[in-house]
């Protein structure tokens, strides 16, 4: 008789194990669809709450996507043209692109974010302009074979701090109304 009643206890035992190993992995998993569900993806470029090159929202001095610019000439002290966006921001070529596509990508589009607004060709660019679809998406001008790029660090327009930098893997360039890089700014 002892038997029996112990056969019984022990199948209670692992019934009642069973059932709370089932309810721990109903638990578990209800968690991670909640966690799941709660998610977003705010990386867009238009609208969501990260600019998809960092720093702000894309405008046209950051070179947001939305934004329409256009290309202008600027002059040194010493006479010297160069190229910047309607708001006066020093434009940048990279000597490490080639075939007209960009070799900055991750860390290096903080630093050097790519002019990917829609732009025209002001008074005195002669250049010619077109565009590619970049890795992430976005749309990058190019003048004479040339990705254009900003460099963070020049806050004010005409500032060329980036000039003759060497980083990310090569030279970066003010760039010249036809597109050329210019080696030395006078």
């Amino acid at each position: 008789m002892t038997s029996d009643i112990d056969g019984r206890c022990g199948s209670r035992r692992l019934n009642g194990a069973r059932h709370f190993a089932i309810g721990a992995v109903a638990v578990a998993f209800s968690a991670l669809v909640l966690v799941g569900c709660g998610s977003s993806n705010n990386n867009s470029s238009t609208g969501g709450s990260k600019p998809l090159y960092g720093g702000t929202t894309p405008t046209a001095t950051s070179g947001g996507t939305n934004a329409t610019t256009t290309l202008t000439v600027k002059k040194t002290a010493g006479g010297t043209s160069y190229l910047t966006d309607s708001s006066g921001k020093t434009l940048y070529e990279f000597q490490a692109d080639s075939n007209g596509k960009s070799n900055c990508s991750g860390p290096c589009v903080t630093v050097w974010p790519p002019l990917t607004a829609h732009a025209t060709a002001g008074a005195g660019v002669t250049g010619a302009m077109t565009t590619f679809k970049r890795s992430d998406g976005a749309t990058q001008v190019v003048i004479n074979g040339h990705p254009l790029y900003y460099y963070s660090p020049d806050t004010a327009p005409g500032a060329t701090s980036g000039q003759g930098s060497n980083q990310f893997g090569g030279l970066w360039y003010v760039v010249s109304p036809s597109g050329d890089p210019i080696t030395s700014l006078k």
